[in-house]
């Protein structure tokens, strides 16, 4: 038998071509088998661990009132600073809705809550804020006071009547739904603008006839010096409560808008388990005494979850800024569903 070489030795440049050739396939081969294992481990992992991680804000700045129950439990357990590890929290306390909502248009302010009326004063003004959230309706926890032996004994008798208010807070809308009620007209009153603190000084003292106000403010009033209720917000007004946003911070942290709604969710969770550490925790904060904390902490509804608007809610709260333009209360109509916020993902339960 004849021996025939291979084609590499009788080809002096054919060889180390095949060579070269031969081993760049088999090095392929190796690299191609340890990566498989690699490969398959990759594919198998959750798909949470190849999304990137949302970003967090620097900081996280907030408004809140007394009677915002579920932020000053927020606040005072530290909950948040836990939660949003790389961001500062900051808090900022606010007498009433208006002031809040103006420190949020002006840039000073991420996020924040009121009630209904700021919300469409702000609109109105075209500041460039969103509804994120809402509570319950808590038409208890707000009333028209008169005093003990005033001869106002009905709605119809407000007529003529110094009234005092916060001008654009949920307490107006109360007594305008009253005054329709009573089948007057808003010019048939007269109202008397005053921060709560002030209102209620001018009310002790003989200087308004009647007070609009909201709780805890109201709480402290009746067991302070049992004014008489001419009438709640029962019938009237729902006393919806809206948490709002700067349009900027929603859009560049969603995700942080919805932690925040969870973990207020949470926090009215904690408020019904936990009772009197939660008032002695408002107390704390407020200067409130725990009497009125439980007094106003019981007209709240139970449970109280924050979630995003349904269109029930909106529309209900369209009724609110049509009844303002209406009187000429704000300069123009607004339609509030163009400011309510609708997460791409992930959406909490509408109410």
């Amino acid at each position: 038998m004849r021996y025939c070489q291979p084609s590499w030795q009788t080809n002096p440049e054919a060889g180390p071509m095949s060579i070269s050739l031969f081993r760049r396939r088999t090095l392929q081969k190796i690299r191609l088998a340890m990566a498989l294992p690699l490969l398959a481990t990759l594919l198998a992992a959750p798909l949470s661990q190849a999304q990137p991680v949302a970003r967090e804000p620097e900081q996280i700045r907030i408004g809140f009132q007394k009677s915002a129950v579920n932020l000053v439990v927020l606040k005072q357990r530290s909950t948040l600073e836990q939660r949003f590890k790389n961001s500062k929290i900051v808090w900022l306390e606010f007498p009433a809705g208006p002031q809040l909502l103006e420190a949020l248009s002006a840039g000073s302010l991420d996020f924040g809550l009121t009630g209904d009326g700021p919300p469409v004063f702000a609109q109105a003004a075209n500041k460039d804020l969103l509804y994120v959230g809402a509570e319950p309706p808590k038409p208890e926890s707000s009333a028209l006071l008169v005093q003990p032996a005033s001869n106002i004994k009905t709605l119809a008798d407000l007529k003529g009547k110094r009234i005092a208010l916060q001008k654009g807070s949920s307490a107006q809308f109360l007594l305008v739904r009253a005054v329709k009620k009573a089948g007057l007209a808003w010019t048939d009153i007269q109202p008397v603008y005053l921060a709560p603190a002030d209102a209620r000084a001018a009310f002790e003292r003989g200087s308004v006839d009647a007070w609009a106000i909201w709780d805890p403010y109201y709480g402290a009033a009746e067991l302070s010096f049992k004014p008489r209720v001419l009438s709640t917000g029962s019938g009237l007004s729902n006393n919806n409560s809206f948490y709002l946003a700067a349009r900027g911070f929603v859009e560049n942290y969603p995700g942080t808008i919805l932690n925040l709604l969870d973990e207020l969710t949470k926090a009215d969770r904690y408020v019904q388990q936990n009772r009197k550490e939660v008032a002695q925790l408002i107390a704390d904060v407020s200067g409130l005494n725990l009497a009125t904390v439980h007094l106003f902490l019981s007209r709240r509804p139970n449970p109280s979850p924050t979630t995003v608007l349904a269109p029930a809610l909106v529309a209900d709260q369209q009724r609110v800024a049509d009844s303002f333009k209406e009187l000429g209360l704000i300069p123009r109509t607004v339609k509030v569903a163009d400011i309510v916020w609708h997460p791409k993902s992930a959406p909490l339960a509408q109410q």
